[in-house]
Protein backbone atom coordinates (compact mmCIF):
# COMPACT_ATOMS: atom_id res chain seq x y z
CA UNK A 1 0.00 0.00 0.00
CA UNK A 2 3.20 2.25 0.42
CA UNK A 3 4.30 1.68 -2.64
CA UNK A 4 0.91 2.05 -4.51
CA UNK A 5 0.51 5.53 -2.87
CA UNK A 6 3.74 6.55 -3.38
CA UNK A 7 4.96 7.15 0.24
CA UNK A 8 8.70 7.89 0.35
CA UNK A 9 8.44 6.81 4.51
CA UNK A 10 6.69 5.09 6.84
CA UNK A 11 5.60 5.80 10.57
CA UNK A 12 4.51 3.04 12.46
CA UNK A 13 2.77 5.35 15.50
CA UNK A 14 3.20 3.38 18.78
CA UNK A 15 1.41 -0.06 18.72
CA UNK A 16 2.97 -3.11 18.55
CA UNK A 17 3.27 -3.34 15.18
CA UNK A 18 6.06 -0.14 15.63
CA UNK A 19 8.02 -3.10 17.10
CA UNK A 20 8.39 -5.57 14.91
CA UNK A 21 11.78 -5.89 13.43
CA UNK A 22 10.35 -7.69 10.33
CA UNK A 23 7.93 -5.31 9.54
CA UNK A 24 10.63 -2.32 9.89
CA UNK A 25 12.98 -4.92 7.37
CA UNK A 26 10.11 -4.97 4.64
CA UNK A 27 9.51 -1.41 4.62
CA UNK A 28 13.43 -0.67 3.93
CA UNK A 29 14.05 -3.60 1.36
CA UNK A 30 10.62 -1.98 -0.21
CA UNK A 31 13.08 1.31 -0.81
CA UNK A 32 10.62 2.88 1.50
CA UNK A 33 11.76 5.10 4.53
CA UNK A 34 11.70 3.63 8.12
CA UNK A 35 10.61 6.46 10.38
CA UNK A 36 12.53 4.59 13.72
CA UNK A 37 15.42 2.37 14.56
CA UNK A 38 17.16 0.19 12.62
CA UNK A 39 15.35 -3.52 12.56
CA UNK A 40 19.21 -4.47 13.85
CA UNK A 41 18.87 -2.58 17.26
CA UNK A 42 15.15 -3.26 17.43
CA UNK A 43 16.00 -7.05 17.81
CA UNK A 44 18.43 -6.42 20.43
CA UNK A 45 16.48 -4.03 22.83
CA UNK A 46 13.07 -6.13 22.00
CA UNK A 47 14.10 -9.40 23.71
CA UNK A 48 13.57 -8.58 27.15
CA UNK A 49 16.40 -11.51 28.09
CA UNK A 50 18.73 -9.84 25.73
CA UNK A 51 18.00 -6.28 26.85
CA UNK A 52 18.88 -7.21 30.33
CA UNK A 53 22.46 -8.78 28.90
CA UNK A 54 23.09 -5.40 27.08
CA UNK A 55 22.16 -3.10 29.70
CA UNK A 56 24.79 -5.40 31.87
CA UNK A 57 27.27 -5.11 29.51
CA UNK A 58 27.00 -1.50 29.30
CA UNK A 59 27.05 -0.87 33.07
CA UNK A 60 23.26 -0.12 33.78
CA UNK A 61 21.85 -1.54 36.62
CA UNK A 62 19.56 -4.33 36.18
CA UNK A 63 17.21 -6.23 38.30
CA UNK A 64 18.30 -9.88 39.45
CA UNK A 65 16.62 -12.52 37.10
CA UNK A 66 16.89 -15.91 35.62
CA UNK A 67 16.17 -15.87 31.77
CA UNK A 68 18.14 -19.58 30.84
CA UNK A 69 15.57 -21.93 30.81
CA UNK A 70 11.90 -21.63 30.34
CA UNK A 71 10.70 -24.92 30.75
CA UNK A 72 8.33 -24.86 33.96
CA UNK A 73 10.83 -27.27 36.11
CA UNK A 74 13.85 -25.25 35.11
CA UNK A 75 11.78 -21.69 36.53
CA UNK A 76 10.07 -23.16 39.35
CA UNK A 77 13.79 -24.46 40.64
CA UNK A 78 15.30 -20.11 39.94
CA UNK A 79 12.07 -18.71 41.14
CA UNK A 80 13.01 -20.58 45.05
CA UNK A 81 16.71 -20.24 43.97
CA UNK A 82 15.87 -16.44 43.69
CA UNK A 83 13.40 -16.16 46.74
CA UNK A 84 9.53 -15.26 46.44
CA UNK A 85 8.11 -12.78 45.43
CA UNK A 86 9.50 -13.74 41.87
CA UNK A 87 8.09 -11.56 38.25
CA UNK A 88 6.76 -14.03 35.12
CA UNK A 89 7.37 -11.96 32.36
CA UNK A 90 7.29 -12.35 28.74
CA UNK A 91 10.49 -11.97 26.72
CA UNK A 92 8.89 -10.17 23.93
CA UNK A 93 6.31 -7.71 23.21
CA UNK A 94 5.26 -4.72 26.53
CA UNK A 95 2.48 -2.79 28.07
CA UNK A 96 1.85 -5.56 30.80
CA UNK A 97 0.75 -8.54 28.24
CA UNK A 98 2.14 -12.27 29.43
CA UNK A 99 3.46 -10.67 33.07
CA UNK A 100 2.53 -12.17 36.14
CA UNK A 101 3.85 -11.55 39.70
CA UNK A 102 3.90 -14.56 41.65
CA UNK A 103 3.81 -14.42 45.90
CA UNK A 104 3.92 -18.18 46.82
CA UNK A 105 5.01 -21.29 45.24
CA UNK A 106 1.56 -22.76 44.83
CA UNK A 107 0.90 -20.10 42.06
CA UNK A 108 3.94 -20.76 40.12
CA UNK A 109 3.10 -22.72 37.72
CA UNK A 110 -0.34 -21.67 37.05
CA UNK A 111 1.58 -18.29 36.45
CA UNK A 112 4.23 -19.28 34.37
CA UNK A 113 1.18 -21.09 32.07
CA UNK A 114 -0.58 -17.96 32.01
CA UNK A 115 2.00 -15.73 30.85
CA UNK A 116 2.76 -18.36 27.81
CA UNK A 117 -0.69 -17.82 26.62
CA UNK A 118 -1.19 -14.45 26.76
CA UNK A 119 2.34 -13.55 25.56
CA UNK A 120 1.12 -16.26 22.48
CA UNK A 121 -2.01 -14.47 21.79
CA UNK A 122 -0.47 -10.83 21.82
CA UNK A 123 3.06 -11.46 20.34
CA UNK A 124 3.13 -14.83 18.51
CA UNK A 125 6.29 -15.71 21.09
CA UNK A 126 5.17 -17.42 24.47
CA UNK A 127 8.74 -17.46 26.05
CA UNK A 128 9.24 -15.93 29.69
CA UNK A 129 11.56 -15.06 31.96
CA UNK A 130 12.34 -14.32 35.81
CA UNK A 131 12.92 -11.11 38.02
CA UNK A 132 12.89 -10.25 41.07
CA UNK A 133 9.90 -8.59 42.01
CA UNK A 134 10.67 -5.16 43.51
CA UNK A 135 7.54 -4.41 45.69
CA UNK A 136 5.52 -0.89 45.41
CA UNK A 137 8.73 0.94 43.75
CA UNK A 138 8.45 3.77 41.13
CA UNK A 139 8.47 3.40 37.34
CA UNK A 140 10.34 5.80 35.63
CA UNK A 141 11.73 6.29 31.97
CA UNK A 142 13.67 8.00 29.88
CA UNK A 143 13.20 9.57 26.54
CA UNK A 144 16.13 9.14 24.10
CA UNK A 145 16.60 10.26 20.66
CA UNK A 146 20.03 9.25 18.70
CA UNK A 147 20.62 10.28 14.79
CA UNK A 148 22.93 8.49 12.58
CA UNK A 149 26.26 10.63 13.16
CA UNK A 150 26.80 9.38 16.74
CA UNK A 151 24.65 11.99 18.71
CA UNK A 152 22.58 10.41 21.26
CA UNK A 153 20.64 12.44 23.70
CA UNK A 154 18.22 11.69 26.80
CA UNK A 155 14.75 14.42 26.71
CA UNK A 156 15.06 13.84 30.57
CA UNK A 157 11.93 11.40 31.97
CA UNK A 158 8.74 10.90 32.58
CA UNK A 159 6.90 8.87 35.73
CA UNK A 160 4.26 6.56 34.99
CA UNK A 161 3.61 5.27 38.30
CA UNK A 162 0.18 4.58 38.40
CA UNK A 163 -0.76 1.56 36.81
CA UNK A 164 -3.10 -1.50 37.00
CA UNK A 165 -2.05 -4.65 35.90
CA UNK A 166 0.76 -2.87 34.42
CA UNK A 167 -1.12 -0.95 32.01
CA UNK A 168 0.33 2.81 32.62
CA UNK A 169 -3.16 5.40 33.67
CA UNK A 170 -1.22 8.79 33.76
CA UNK A 171 2.43 9.56 33.65
CA UNK A 172 4.13 13.04 34.05
CA UNK A 173 7.50 14.85 33.57
CA UNK A 174 9.38 15.20 34.71
CA UNK A 175 9.22 12.86 37.81
CA UNK A 176 8.65 14.37 41.22
CA UNK A 177 11.48 11.79 42.51
CA UNK A 178 14.07 13.03 40.69
CA UNK A 179 16.67 15.35 42.25
CA UNK A 180 18.96 16.56 39.43
CA UNK A 181 22.32 13.95 40.33
CA UNK A 182 19.42 11.00 40.24
CA UNK A 183 17.68 12.56 36.68
CA UNK A 184 21.87 12.76 35.34
CA UNK A 185 22.76 9.27 36.21
CA UNK A 186 19.18 7.87 34.68
CA UNK A 187 19.73 10.13 32.19
CA UNK A 188 23.37 8.92 31.05
CA UNK A 189 22.42 4.84 31.73
CA UNK A 190 19.79 5.49 29.15
CA UNK A 191 22.55 6.74 26.74
CA UNK A 192 24.88 4.24 27.13
CA UNK A 193 22.28 1.38 27.00
CA UNK A 194 21.10 3.04 23.48
CA UNK A 195 25.10 3.45 22.39
CA UNK A 196 26.04 -0.35 22.86
CA UNK A 197 22.76 -0.98 20.90
CA UNK A 198 23.42 0.98 18.08
CA UNK A 199 20.19 2.71 18.56
CA UNK A 200 18.95 5.73 16.16
CA UNK A 201 15.75 7.71 15.92
CA UNK A 202 13.40 7.72 19.00
CA UNK A 203 13.21 5.57 21.85
CA UNK A 204 12.77 5.23 25.66
CA UNK A 205 14.95 2.90 28.53
CA UNK A 206 12.21 2.41 31.19
CA UNK A 207 13.61 2.13 34.95
CA UNK A 208 12.10 0.69 38.09
CA UNK A 209 13.05 3.29 41.03
CA UNK A 210 13.86 1.68 44.71
CA UNK A 211 14.50 4.88 46.96
CA UNK A 212 17.96 5.89 45.59
CA UNK A 213 18.56 2.92 43.36
CA UNK A 214 17.06 2.44 40.09
CA UNK A 215 17.16 -0.74 37.90
CA UNK A 216 16.76 -1.21 34.06
CA UNK A 217 13.40 -2.63 33.00
CA UNK A 218 13.04 -3.14 29.37
CA UNK A 219 13.55 -0.57 26.25
CA UNK A 220 10.84 0.21 23.90
CA UNK A 221 12.17 0.99 20.43
CA UNK A 222 9.17 3.27 19.50
CA UNK A 223 7.39 6.41 20.23
CA UNK A 224 5.23 5.94 23.25
CA UNK A 225 1.48 7.25 24.02
CA UNK A 226 2.87 9.62 26.54
CA UNK A 227 5.24 11.35 24.38
CA UNK A 228 3.46 14.23 24.69
CA UNK A 229 4.32 14.91 28.30
CA UNK A 230 7.74 14.75 27.44
CA UNK A 231 6.97 17.46 24.27
CA UNK A 232 5.20 20.18 26.63
CA UNK A 233 8.32 20.16 29.14
CA UNK A 234 11.23 20.01 26.35
CA UNK A 235 9.84 22.25 24.10
CA UNK A 236 10.83 19.62 21.24
CA UNK A 237 8.29 17.97 18.54
CA UNK A 238 9.45 14.22 18.78
CA UNK A 239 7.98 13.28 15.63
CA UNK A 240 9.84 15.90 13.92
CA UNK A 241 13.07 14.63 15.38
CA UNK A 242 11.97 10.92 14.10
CA UNK A 243 11.68 12.64 10.56
CA UNK A 244 14.93 14.94 10.82
CA UNK A 245 16.79 11.61 11.86
CA UNK A 246 14.84 8.90 9.29
CA UNK A 247 15.86 11.83 6.60
CA UNK A 248 19.54 11.32 7.73
CA UNK A 249 19.72 14.76 9.16
CA UNK A 250 22.00 15.12 12.34
CA UNK A 251 19.83 16.36 15.89
CA UNK A 252 19.92 19.90 15.75
CA UNK A 253 21.25 20.32 19.49
CA UNK A 254 23.06 18.57 21.94
CA UNK A 255 22.47 17.76 25.98
CA UNK A 256 23.56 20.72 27.20
CA UNK A 257 20.44 22.32 25.40
CA UNK A 258 18.16 20.00 27.25
CA UNK A 259 16.39 21.26 30.38
CA UNK A 260 12.57 20.87 31.33
CA UNK A 261 10.26 23.90 31.84
CA UNK A 262 7.41 23.21 33.89
CA UNK A 263 4.95 20.30 34.55
CA UNK A 264 3.18 18.00 32.41
CA UNK A 265 0.72 15.36 32.87
CA UNK A 266 -1.14 12.80 30.50
CA UNK A 267 -3.80 11.03 31.30
CA UNK A 268 -5.02 7.90 29.19
CA UNK A 269 -9.05 7.54 28.64
CA UNK A 270 -10.13 3.90 28.62
CA UNK A 271 -13.94 3.28 27.03
CA UNK A 272 -13.85 0.34 30.02
CA UNK A 273 -15.49 -0.15 33.95
CA UNK A 274 -13.14 2.18 35.93
CA UNK A 275 -12.57 -0.75 38.45
CA UNK A 276 -12.53 -3.82 36.96
CA UNK A 277 -10.73 -3.05 33.86
CA UNK A 278 -12.92 -4.99 31.43
CA UNK A 279 -13.64 -3.41 28.39
CA UNK A 280 -16.89 -0.97 27.27
CA UNK A 281 -18.01 -1.23 24.10
CA UNK A 282 -21.17 0.64 22.26
CA UNK A 283 -21.99 4.45 20.60
CA UNK A 284 -20.52 7.40 21.65
CA UNK A 285 -23.60 9.66 22.46
CA UNK A 286 -21.60 12.91 23.22
CA UNK A 287 -18.38 13.66 23.79
CA UNK A 288 -16.72 16.53 24.11
CA UNK A 289 -13.08 17.71 25.57
CA UNK A 290 -11.85 19.93 27.18
CA UNK A 291 -10.07 23.64 25.89
CA UNK A 292 -8.30 26.59 27.26
CA UNK A 293 -4.33 27.26 27.93
CA UNK A 294 -2.36 24.40 28.66
CA UNK A 295 -4.28 22.24 27.56
CA UNK A 296 -4.33 19.68 24.77
CA UNK A 297 -6.48 16.37 23.10
CA UNK A 298 -5.32 13.33 21.58
CA UNK A 299 -8.49 12.22 20.45
CA UNK A 300 -8.92 9.18 18.30
CA UNK A 301 -12.58 9.38 18.32
CA UNK A 302 -16.11 11.69 17.91
CA UNK A 303 -19.16 11.90 19.16
CA UNK A 304 -21.33 9.12 16.93
CA UNK A 305 -18.48 6.80 16.62
CA UNK A 306 -18.78 2.61 17.75
CA UNK A 307 -16.30 2.05 20.51
CA UNK A 308 -15.33 -1.80 19.29
CA UNK A 309 -14.03 -3.93 22.12
CA UNK A 310 -12.14 -5.74 19.62
CA UNK A 311 -9.00 -2.92 19.93
CA UNK A 312 -7.48 -1.02 22.32
CA UNK A 313 -9.53 0.39 24.46
CA UNK A 314 -7.75 3.94 24.79
CA UNK A 315 -10.12 6.47 23.10
CA UNK A 316 -8.30 9.68 23.81
CA UNK A 317 -5.75 10.84 26.02
CA UNK A 318 -5.76 14.57 27.98
CA UNK A 319 -2.71 16.08 28.56
CA UNK A 320 -2.42 19.38 30.47
CA UNK A 321 0.86 21.55 31.08
CA UNK A 322 1.48 24.29 33.84
CA UNK A 323 4.57 26.52 35.40
CA UNK A 324 4.89 24.24 38.09
CA UNK A 325 3.28 20.64 39.19
CA UNK A 326 0.91 22.10 41.51
CA UNK A 327 -0.57 24.33 38.36
CA UNK A 328 -0.38 21.73 36.19
CA UNK A 329 -2.44 19.02 38.99
CA UNK A 330 -5.25 21.79 39.37
CA UNK A 331 -5.31 22.05 35.42
CA UNK A 332 -5.87 18.54 35.30
CA UNK A 333 -8.63 18.53 37.83
CA UNK A 334 -10.16 21.33 35.77
CA UNK A 335 -10.04 19.55 32.70
CA UNK A 336 -11.03 16.35 33.79
CA UNK A 337 -14.48 18.04 35.30
CA UNK A 338 -14.87 19.77 31.32
CA UNK A 339 -14.60 16.22 29.91
CA UNK A 340 -17.80 14.99 28.87
CA UNK A 341 -18.36 10.78 27.83
CA UNK A 342 -21.88 9.98 27.52
CA UNK A 343 -22.90 6.69 26.19
CA UNK A 344 -20.32 3.99 26.60
CA UNK A 345 -18.61 3.67 30.38
CA UNK A 346 -15.38 5.09 30.50
CA UNK A 347 -12.73 5.28 33.53
CA UNK A 348 -13.34 8.98 33.64
CA UNK A 349 -14.49 8.41 37.23
CA UNK A 350 -11.19 6.84 38.50
CA UNK A 351 -9.27 9.56 36.60
CA UNK A 352 -10.89 12.13 38.87
CA UNK A 353 -10.36 10.26 42.13
CA UNK A 354 -6.53 9.79 41.23
CA UNK A 355 -6.52 14.07 40.67
CA UNK A 356 -8.29 14.92 43.71
CA UNK A 357 -6.02 12.21 46.10
CA UNK A 358 -3.53 14.29 48.46
CA UNK A 359 -1.41 11.85 47.86
CA UNK A 360 -1.22 12.26 44.26
CA UNK A 361 -0.69 16.48 44.41
CA UNK A 362 2.05 15.56 46.95
CA UNK A 363 4.24 13.68 44.17
CA UNK A 364 3.83 10.62 46.40
CA UNK A 365 3.31 7.82 43.61
CA UNK A 366 4.46 4.10 43.33
CA UNK A 367 2.98 1.35 41.07
CA UNK A 368 1.17 0.16 44.26
CA UNK A 369 -1.06 3.39 44.62
CA UNK A 370 -4.38 2.43 43.37
CA UNK A 371 -4.28 -0.16 45.98
CA UNK A 372 -2.71 1.87 48.83
CA UNK A 373 -5.51 4.39 48.47
CA UNK A 374 -8.18 2.19 48.11
CA UNK A 375 -8.76 3.40 44.96
CA UNK A 376 -9.44 0.11 43.11
CA UNK A 377 -12.91 -0.64 44.32
CA UNK A 378 -15.57 2.00 43.52
CA UNK A 379 -17.02 4.81 45.88
CA UNK A 380 -20.79 4.40 46.92
CA UNK A 381 -22.42 5.32 43.84
CA UNK A 382 -23.56 9.13 43.67
CA UNK A 383 -26.91 9.68 44.21
CA UNK A 384 -28.28 12.13 40.94
CA UNK A 385 -28.40 15.32 42.45
CA UNK A 386 -31.80 17.03 41.76
CA UNK A 387 -30.04 18.67 38.84
CA UNK A 388 -29.31 15.99 36.83
CA UNK A 389 -32.84 14.41 37.05
CA UNK A 390 -34.40 17.99 35.93
CA UNK A 391 -31.48 17.79 33.36
CA UNK A 392 -32.78 14.46 31.98
CA UNK A 393 -36.59 15.76 32.18
CA UNK A 394 -35.55 18.98 30.23
CA UNK A 395 -33.61 17.17 27.59
CA UNK A 396 -36.62 14.77 26.48
CA UNK A 397 -38.65 17.86 26.22
CA UNK A 398 -36.52 19.76 24.08
CA UNK A 399 -36.21 16.79 21.74
CA UNK A 400 -33.66 14.20 22.66
CA UNK A 401 -36.26 11.31 23.45
CA UNK A 402 -38.77 12.38 20.99
CA UNK A 403 -37.24 13.84 17.65
CA UNK A 404 -40.61 13.32 15.66
CA UNK A 405 -43.86 15.39 16.68
CA UNK A 406 -44.41 16.98 20.00
CA UNK A 407 -42.11 16.31 22.58
CA UNK A 408 -44.46 16.99 25.39
CA UNK A 409 -46.67 13.85 24.32
CA UNK A 410 -44.34 11.32 23.26
CA UNK A 411 -41.29 9.51 24.84
CA UNK A 412 -40.89 6.55 26.43
CA UNK A 413 -40.99 8.09 29.97
CA UNK A 414 -44.51 9.57 29.68
CA UNK A 415 -46.68 8.74 32.34
CA UNK A 416 -50.00 10.76 32.97
CA UNK A 417 -48.44 13.68 32.08
CA UNK A 418 -45.23 13.45 33.83
CA UNK A 419 -41.88 12.41 32.85
CA UNK A 420 -40.92 8.74 34.95
CA UNK A 421 -37.09 8.45 35.04
CA UNK A 422 -35.98 6.07 37.63
CA UNK A 423 -31.83 5.86 39.02
CA UNK A 424 -30.95 1.53 39.19
CA UNK A 425 -29.61 2.99 42.82
CA UNK A 426 -30.14 2.84 46.53
CA UNK A 427 -32.25 5.76 45.94
CA UNK A 428 -35.10 3.85 43.97
CA UNK A 429 -37.26 5.89 41.84
CA UNK A 430 -36.75 9.42 40.63
CA UNK A 431 -40.26 10.99 39.40
CA UNK A 432 -40.66 14.42 37.68
CA UNK A 433 -43.79 15.94 37.14
CA UNK A 434 -43.87 18.33 34.03
CA UNK A 435 -46.98 20.58 33.22
CA UNK A 436 -47.04 24.07 31.08
CA UNK A 437 -46.30 27.37 31.83
CA UNK A 438 -48.24 29.08 29.21
CA UNK A 439 -44.85 30.78 28.29
CA UNK A 440 -42.74 29.94 25.81
CA UNK A 441 -42.30 26.09 24.51
CA UNK A 442 -39.01 25.51 26.19
CA UNK A 443 -40.02 26.54 29.65
CA UNK A 444 -42.12 23.70 32.00
CA UNK A 445 -43.10 23.77 35.67
CA UNK A 446 -40.76 20.29 36.82
CA UNK A 447 -41.61 18.97 40.58
CA UNK A 448 -39.24 16.72 41.57
CA UNK A 449 -37.99 15.27 45.07
CA UNK A 450 -41.36 17.53 46.23
CA UNK A 451 -40.45 20.86 44.92
CA UNK A 452 -41.68 22.71 42.81
CA UNK A 453 -39.22 24.66 39.34
CA UNK A 454 -39.74 26.69 36.56
CA UNK A 455 -37.31 24.96 34.21
CA UNK A 456 -36.18 26.85 30.84
CA UNK A 457 -33.72 24.90 28.06
CA UNK A 458 -31.32 27.60 26.72
CA UNK A 459 -29.51 26.16 24.33
CA UNK A 460 -28.56 22.41 23.13
CA UNK A 461 -26.15 21.02 20.99
CA UNK A 462 -24.56 17.78 20.62
CA UNK A 463 -24.61 16.16 24.28
CA UNK A 464 -25.07 19.22 25.58
CA UNK A 465 -27.53 20.99 27.03
CA UNK A 466 -27.74 24.25 28.95
CA UNK A 467 -31.16 24.78 31.05
CA UNK A 468 -32.69 27.71 33.87
CA UNK A 469 -33.63 26.35 37.11
CA UNK A 470 -35.37 28.83 38.75
CA UNK A 471 -33.27 31.71 36.70
CA UNK A 472 -29.88 29.87 37.99
CA UNK A 473 -28.22 28.27 35.12
CA UNK A 474 -27.31 24.51 35.02
CA UNK A 475 -24.90 23.37 32.23
CA UNK A 476 -24.12 20.14 31.53
CA UNK A 477 -24.57 17.14 29.23
CA UNK A 478 -28.19 14.66 27.73
CA UNK A 479 -28.11 12.06 25.01
CA UNK A 480 -30.11 9.12 24.55
CA UNK A 481 -29.40 5.29 23.51
CA UNK A 482 -31.08 3.00 21.13
CA UNK A 483 -31.81 1.00 24.15
CA UNK A 484 -33.99 4.25 26.23
CA UNK A 485 -31.25 5.04 28.28
CA UNK A 486 -31.00 8.21 29.08
CA UNK A 487 -27.05 9.56 29.96
CA UNK A 488 -26.69 12.35 31.65
CA UNK A 489 -23.64 14.31 32.88
CA UNK A 490 -23.30 17.31 35.49
CA UNK A 491 -20.45 18.61 37.30
CA UNK A 492 -18.12 15.59 35.82
CA UNK A 493 -20.43 13.11 37.04
CA UNK A 494 -21.71 10.39 34.76
CA UNK A 495 -25.33 9.02 35.59
CA UNK A 496 -27.62 6.99 33.32
CA UNK A 497 -31.71 6.55 33.95
CA UNK A 498 -33.82 4.24 32.86
CA UNK A 499 -37.54 2.97 32.85
CA UNK A 500 -37.69 0.03 35.29
CA UNK A 501 -38.65 -3.13 33.43
CA UNK A 502 -39.65 -6.66 35.26
CA UNK A 503 -37.30 -8.92 36.04
CA UNK A 504 -36.35 -11.25 33.53
CA UNK A 505 -35.68 -14.76 34.32
CA UNK A 506 -32.87 -14.80 32.07
CA UNK A 507 -30.60 -12.05 34.02
CA UNK A 508 -31.10 -13.87 37.33
CA UNK A 509 -27.94 -14.91 38.85
CA UNK A 510 -29.42 -17.63 40.11
CA UNK A 511 -31.50 -20.43 38.39
CA UNK A 512 -34.25 -22.91 39.58
CA UNK A 513 -31.54 -25.09 40.14
CA UNK A 514 -30.29 -23.35 42.95
CA UNK A 515 -27.01 -22.73 41.25
CA UNK A 516 -24.97 -20.40 40.08
CA UNK A 517 -24.45 -19.03 36.44
CA UNK A 518 -21.00 -17.73 35.35
CA UNK A 519 -21.38 -15.38 32.35
CA UNK A 520 -18.91 -13.93 30.24
CA UNK A 521 -18.65 -9.90 31.13
CA UNK A 522 -17.57 -9.24 27.58
CA UNK A 523 -16.78 -11.18 24.30
CA UNK A 524 -13.97 -13.67 24.09
CA UNK A 525 -12.30 -17.27 23.68
CA UNK A 526 -11.64 -19.46 26.14
CA UNK A 527 -8.44 -20.52 26.41
CA UNK A 528 -8.16 -22.82 29.06
CA UNK A 529 -10.75 -25.02 31.26
CA UNK A 530 -9.55 -26.14 34.77
CA UNK A 531 -12.22 -28.60 35.45
CA UNK A 532 -14.92 -30.97 34.40
CA UNK A 533 -18.41 -31.80 34.81
CA UNK A 534 -18.84 -33.21 38.11
CA UNK A 535 -16.17 -31.79 39.35
CA UNK A 536 -16.36 -30.52 43.29
CA UNK A 537 -14.74 -27.47 43.63
CA UNK A 538 -14.05 -25.07 46.50
CA UNK A 539 -14.86 -21.43 46.68
CA UNK A 540 -12.53 -19.16 44.74
CA UNK A 541 -11.16 -22.07 42.79
CA UNK A 542 -10.20 -21.42 38.76
CA UNK A 543 -12.89 -23.14 36.43
CA UNK A 544 -11.39 -21.20 33.22
CA UNK A 545 -9.93 -18.58 32.01
CA UNK A 546 -11.17 -16.78 28.98
CA UNK A 547 -9.01 -13.95 26.26
CA UNK A 548 -10.18 -10.82 25.36
CA UNK A 549 -8.84 -7.58 23.90
CA UNK A 550 -5.44 -9.77 24.54
CA UNK A 551 -6.26 -9.82 28.37
CA UNK A 552 -7.19 -13.10 30.12
CA UNK A 553 -9.80 -12.74 32.77
CA UNK A 554 -9.78 -15.84 35.13
CA UNK A 555 -13.56 -17.46 36.13
CA UNK A 556 -13.57 -18.57 39.53
CA UNK A 557 -16.12 -20.81 41.55
CA UNK A 558 -18.47 -18.50 43.82
CA UNK A 559 -18.59 -20.68 46.68
CA UNK A 560 -18.01 -24.77 47.24
CA UNK A 561 -19.96 -26.62 45.26
CA UNK A 562 -20.17 -28.74 41.93
CA UNK A 563 -19.74 -27.92 38.27
CA UNK A 564 -23.31 -29.02 36.60
CA UNK A 565 -22.12 -27.92 33.08
CA UNK A 566 -19.45 -26.50 31.12
CA UNK A 567 -21.08 -25.39 27.92
CA UNK A 568 -17.97 -23.64 26.11
CA UNK A 569 -14.51 -25.73 25.63
CA UNK A 570 -11.32 -24.39 25.11
CA UNK A 571 -10.53 -22.79 22.04
CA UNK A 572 -14.46 -21.59 21.63
CA UNK A 573 -15.89 -17.70 20.94
CA UNK A 574 -18.44 -16.58 23.20
CA UNK A 575 -20.18 -14.13 23.66
CA UNK A 576 -21.12 -11.33 26.01
CA UNK A 577 -23.47 -12.38 28.77
CA UNK A 578 -22.58 -16.23 27.47
CA UNK A 579 -23.24 -18.83 30.42
CA UNK A 580 -20.19 -20.07 30.56
CA UNK A 581 -20.46 -22.16 34.05
CA UNK A 582 -23.28 -23.40 35.86
CA UNK A 583 -22.22 -24.53 39.71
CA UNK A 584 -24.94 -25.75 42.56
CA UNK A 585 -23.91 -24.80 45.82
CA UNK A 586 -22.71 -27.83 48.38
CA UNK A 587 -24.88 -27.95 51.24
CA UNK A 588 -22.34 -29.18 54.16
CA UNK A 589 -23.24 -31.72 56.64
Amino acid sequence: MAKSSGAEAVHPGYGFLSESAAFARAVGEAGITWVGPPPEAMERVGDKVRAKELAREAGVPTVPGYSEDDSEEGLLEKAEEIGFPVLVKASAGGGGRGMRPVHDRKDFLEAVRGAKREAEAAFGEGSVFLEKLVEDPRHVEVQIMADRHGNVVHLCERECSIQRRHQKILEEAPSPALDEGLREGMGEAAVRLARAAGYENAGTVEFLLDGEEFYFLEMNARLQVEHPVTELVTGFDLVQLQLLVASGEPLPFGQEDVSPRGAAIEVRLYAEDPYTGLPSGGRLLAFATPEGPGIRNDAGVATGDEVSLNYDPMISKLIVHGPDRGAAVARLRRALGDLRVLGVTTNLPLLERIAATPAFAAGETTTGFLEEHGLTKPEEEPTPPREAVLLAAAGELAGGGAPDGDPFEAGPWRLGGAAHLVYGGADGEREVLVSRTGRAASVWKMVADGEASVVEVLATASGSLRISVDGRVVEGGFARDEGGLAWVSLDGVSYRFEKPGPPSAEGDTVGASGGASLVAPMPGTVVKVMVEEGDEVEEGQPLLVLEAMKMEQTVSAPYAGIVDALPYGEGELVGGGAVLAEVSEREDG
